[in-house]
């Protein structure tokens, strides 16, 4: 609110949303229309989450008349910007809503996917969660179909709840002309100009997995149930003679190593 520090009340409440829609880190926002919230069937359940929720309301509606001090102010105008986010979240899937944000999206104006393969696709603002608190925004590149972070620190603190789980899903119903053709081109590691097969790696990945968990096996003396296991006594046995002086007798089950030598 710094850039109406200078300005009448009136001209404080006459330009709210219009300041708000122009404010930097709003960009994801588009404008509602004033039959819209004016409307008190749109607002159902609103009263009950907003605090200062009828003050919050006159403001976004411009008709703020309140003689108040400043942190009384400051309390209204933030329950304000959480009550235009809440109101936001169900304008943006009515049929007006969506053709704002389609126009945006055209634009690119919520970002390019960073991925390289998906050619800078223009992405879409959505929430992990439909209930507010729980999860910033994220953006939705429908032509990989991930999500990714804000570039922007303001905008990474908008609340996910302000756009919904669902608007960028209905979006691309209702504008079926916007979803991309999906790509199968993928990034393949090679060396020297060898590709890496996913499946070796993999496999490799696994079995130095399965040595360490051998290896802790081996130090806890328990069978593991490997069919490898019985190709690799030989060096157990080894192991055994280094360690034999530290064992008397039969213990937990393991001979001597002077009986395992005289079955060499």
């Amino acid at each position: 609110m710094d850039d109406f520090n200078s300005e009448t009340d009136s001209s404080y409440t006459s330009y709210w949303r219009d300041w708000f829609i122009s404010s930097r880190g709003n960009e994801y926002f588009c404008e509602i229309d004033e039959d819209y919230l004016t409307d008190r069937f749109n607002l159902t359940g609103l009263n009950t989450e907003v605090q200062y929720y009828q003050y919050a309301l006159d403001l976004v509606t411009d008709v703020f008349d309140l003689d108040c001090d400043d942190e009384m102010r400051e309390q209204i105008e933030k329950s304000a910007r959480h009550l235009y986010g809440l109101v936001h979240a169900r304008y943006i899937v009515t049929t007006r809503g969506l053709s704002k944000m389609f126009e945006k999206f055209k634009k690119a104006e919520f970002g390019k996917c960073p991925r390289y393969h998906c050619d800078q696709h223009p992405l879409l603002p959505m929430g992990q969660h439909d209930v507010p608190g729980v999860s910033s925004v994220k953006l939705f590149c429908a032509k990989c179909e991930d999500l990714y972070n804000p570039k922007s620190s303001r905008h990474a603190s908008i609340d996910g709840a302000y756009f919904g789980t669902s608007f960028h899903n209905i979006l691309l119903q209702v504008y079926p002309n916007a979803v991309p053709v999906k790509t199968t081109r993928r990034y393949e590691p090679k060396v020297f100009g060898f590709r890496v097969h996913a499946a070796a790696a993999l496999m490799r990945w696994q079995e130095d997995r399965r040595e360490e968990m051998l290896d802790r096996l081996r130090r806890a003396r328990v069978e593991s149930g490997f069919e490898e296991e019985e190709e690799e006594d030989d060096e157990l046995e080894d192991d055994e003679d280094m360690d034999g002086d530290d064992f008397d007798g039969e213990h937990d089950g393991y001979a001597q190593p002077t009986t395992v030598q005289a079955h060499q």
